[in-house]
């Protein structure tokens, strides 16, 4: 198909095309390679790792680094603290971002450019990790689930990608939906929300992949709380523990362990197990990324 469209084409026209596929073709290539590579790695022996060489395939086909993985304690708890804040994180997330864009998007909201001055400011401007913590701890929300969630509860910039948005459709759309009754909050269910699902969709992607890769706030807030804990810090503790711990390996010696794999393996096998959940749900919400990020960017 390629070699036809390029012979029936003018020698200008067949240089730039055949470029134009070579530039995608190494572009694609040097995208998938390391991916590739890390998932290899993480399938292949970890005494035979160390050797090096291995390319896209496995040299020698082991899930021990997996069984590895999976054998630590507190890692199944770490899942379900994850995945739950991670869909809570972010339905809360796009909820109150999208409301105060909404508000902000209304022309009659007298504090419109205050609040939006307010929120531009934190965007450039923070208290600091001591701040933040000392708050926290006067919250009385270190040792809760709410730490994952409420501190991050609306974004300046999720809020202005979002009313950017709203500020491209069309006001009337508004005013028809009040002569026919529907008070503000119907006319942000109702129009608003089904208006928008790009940018959501967006900012969606953002909120997901902020909880499921988060694990400081663990660290700072929830460390001594294995029933709060998340996947990520977990898994952090999985990669010291191959190195200088044993105890949480479920009768396990350390030497055993450390004869069958090699902390570069097992980070390799972290890397897919925290990154293949986000490649799961990404082809859902591609469609919409594109279209979400350009029409949330372009308007003031």
């Amino acid at each position: 198909m390629l070699s036809k469209k390029l012979a029936a084409a003018p020698w200008s026209d067949r240089i730039f095309d055949l470029v134009v596929y070579v530039a995608i073709t190494v572009v694609t290539i040097a995208t998938l390679y390391p991916f590739l590579n890390v998932l290899a790695i993480s399938f292949n022996d970890s005494m035979d790792s160390i050797k090096g060489g291995i390319t896209i395939f496995p040299r020698v086909f082991t899930f021990k680094n997996y069984e590895t993985i999976f054998a630590y304690s507190g890692l199944m708890t770490g899942l379900k603290i994850s995945i739950l804040r991670t869909i809570i994180g972010t339905i809360l997330g796009l909820i109150s971002a999208s409301m105060l864009a909404f508000t902000l998007s209304r022309v009659d909201f007298q504090a419109r450019k205050f609040v939006s001055t307010f929120l531009a400011l934190t965007m450039y401007v923070s208290g600091g990790l001591i701040p933040i913590y000392i708050l926290i701890k006067n919250l009385h929300m270190m040792g809760t689930f709410g730490v994952y969630v409420l501190p991050t509860l609306v974004s300046a910039f999720n809020v202005f990608v979002i009313r950017s948005f709203i500020d491209g459709l069309p006001y009337a759309l508004q005013e028809s939906a009040k002569l026919d009754g529907a008070n503000d909050f119907t006319i942000y269910w109702r129009i608003i929300l089904p208006l928008t699902k790009p940018a959501l969709a967006t900012i969606a992607l953002f909120l997901a992949v902020g909880q499921w890769n988060s694990w400081f706030d663990t660290y700072l807030y929830n460390g001594s709380k294995d029933e709060l804990t998340t996947l990520q810090f977990e898994l952090m503790k999985v990669i010291q523990s191959t190195t200088t711990n044993a105890d949480n390996f479920r009768g396990r010696n350390m030497t055993e362990v450390m004869a069958q794999i090699s902390p570069e393996s097992v980070k390799m096998a972290i890397t897919i197990v925290v990154t293949v959940p986000i490649l799961v749900v990404y082809p859902f919400l591609q469609r919409y990324f594109v279209k979400g990020m350009t029409l949330g960017s372009v308007k003031s």
